[in-house]
């Protein structure tokens, strides 16, 4: 599947295993696009037809290269319009059997929009609930090296889910991008098993989720997952170590906490930041602020629970047992 957009059309949201091999770069769309609306529409098209052959030259020379005469690609752009029929006209001039995707990257869209937002997710859903710092996501990760069926938001979202959970160099995707991941991970679970997923606040990061998705969330069953604060703090110590090497990063988070903290704290968490004490830190944001939001959200929670499993001090071991313990209880629910 041949995406034929811009890159920055490509970079905010594409259909799944799609490349991008663009017709038009950011500047030449934005220059054609502009000649169209100000100036002269005939003149738009001439320079957008030089810009397309030359670039479509390219891809034939580069990208598509070492592709056999069986090659078969599917072609999108924004409609289906002009674009992607242009290079589909010069790849069939080629040899290659070519197709247009009715509608373009739009047909894409109206697919997620409506099982994300209008309709009803077939799954049932298990949550993996507890304070901060009780490892729910390499927790999660074991159990779909297990075989389990998960839903990694997180990942999906490239982000931690708090306010620390930022991770350097891996900007969000955007919310449209997000929804297209989860969509392709959703249609690959098997609605008759059921599917563990974090328990999440409505958003990760700065990206939703989607009503289907939040609206199952809200009514599954949790499980909880405990460890004491000592064991907590110095796992978060290991799990954020980009945040403990990037002190910039750190002070700025901490500015940022919903409750103000007050200079005389930040001034004291600075102390132990400098003295490497952030097993202190950590203890310090779980009691005053992560700890007691977490006990207010769960005396509200009106969710079934599935009990709580204790991950001792959460090492490696301890996580491999609970996997286990997870899978277990999770079969005991039935298919």
């Amino acid at each position: 599947m041949i995406d034929a957009r811009s890159p920055a059309e490509f970079a905010e949201d594409h259909a799944p295993g799609a490349i991008n091999l663009p017709v038009l770069s950011n500047e030449e769309r934005a220059e054609v696009g502009t000649i169209y609306v100000q100036q002269d529409r005939f003149l738009a098209r001439k320079i957008g037809a030089a810009y397309i052959a030359r670039n479509v030259a390219h891809h034939l020379q580069t990208a598509l290269a070492d592709q056999p005469g069986s090659f078969r690609p599917l072609i999108y752009c924004w409609r289906g319009g002009q674009r992607s029929n242009a290079m589909a006209t010069i790849l069939a001039q080629v040899g290659w059997r070519t197709a247009v995707l009715a509608g373009g990257y739009k047909t894409w869209r109206r697919h997620v929009s409506a099982r994300l937002y209008d309709q009803t997710l077939p799954f049932r859903l298990v949550l993996l609930d507890g304070y901060t710092g009780t490892a729910k996501t390499e927790v999660l990760q074991r159990l779909a090296a297990r075989g389990q069926q998960v839903i990694d938001l997180e990942g999906l979202a490239a982000h931690r889910g708090s306010l620390f959970g930022a991770i350097p160099g891996q900007p969000q995707p955007s919310q449209k991008l997000f929804e297209s991941r989860l969509l392709v991970a959703l249609e690959g679970l098997d609605p008759a098993r059921p599917v563990i997923v974090e328990a999440e606040s409505s958003k990760v990061g700065e990206r939703m989720v989607p009503p289907a998705l939040w609206d199952v969330m809200t009514a599954a069953p949790r499980l909880e997952l405990s460890a004491s604060p000592e064991a907590r703090a110095r796992y978060l110590v290991r799990a954020y170590g980009d945040m403990v090497e990037d002190r910039a990063a750190l002070d700025d988070a901490l500015r940022r906490l919903p409750t103000w903290p007050g200079r005389k704290r930040l001034e004291a968490w600075g102390r132990l930041a400098d003295a490497g004490d952030f097993e202190a830190l950590a203890l310090e944001l779980m009691t005053l602020h992560y700890d007691p939001a977490y006990l207010r959200s769960s005396r509200k929670d009106a969710r079934p629970s599935l009990g709580v499993l204790d991950l001792g001090a959460l090492e490696p071991a301890d996580l491999d047992a609970a996997a286990d313990e997870i899978v277990r209880r999770v079969g005991a629910l039935g298919a």
